[in-house]
C-alpha cells in the first residue's frame, strides 16, 4: 500500500476548493496510508487561515509521524523514509521534490489532483 504525504497546504485544500481528498487520493494511487509530518500540526496551529482550525482537525485523522526537520524539511525527510508520494502545491517544495525523484500528487487547473511519478 502506498504512502502519502500530506504538507500544510494539502490539508487545507479540501477547504478551498471542496476537495474530497481522500476520495481524490483512491482514485489516483488506490487504497493508500496518508501521513502528517508531525510539524505540519504545529504550523497549523500558528497560522492565521481561516481553514486553519478545521485543517488542523482534518490533519488529526490521519498518521501523524515525527521527524527530525521541521517545514519543508520534515516532508522531504519523510517522502525520502517511506518512499510515498507527496501531496503539496507549494512550487518550491515541488521543486526540491523532483530534485529527489520523489513521487508528486498536486492540483492541476484549480479543480483536480494529477499524479506526477519521477522515480
Amino acid at each position: 500500500m502506498p504512502t502519502v504525504i500530506l504538507d500544510t497546504n494539502a490539508l487545507l485544500m479540501p477547504f478551498e476548493i471542496r476537495l474530497n481528498i481522500d476520495l481524490a487520493i483512491r482514485e489516483l494511487v488506490g487504497e493508500a496510508r496518508i501521513v502528517v509530518p508531525g510539524p505540519m500540526i504545529g504550523e497549523l496551529k500558528k497560522l492565521d487561515h481561516r481553514y486553519a482550525k478545521a485543517a488542523l482537525k482534518l490533519a488529526r485523522t490521519y498518521d501523524i509521524v515525527q521527524t527530525e526537520a521541521d517545514g519543508d524539511g520534515a516532508v522531504v525527510e519523510l517522502a525520502l523514509e517511506t518512499g510515498g508520494y507527496v501531496l503539496t502545491n507549494d512550487k518550491e517544495l515541488r521543486r526540491v521534490l523532483r530534485e529527489n525523484r520523489v513521487p508528486l500528487i498536486y492540483l492541476r487547473s484549480g479543480t483536480h489532483l494529477v499524479v506526477e511519478d519521477v522515480r
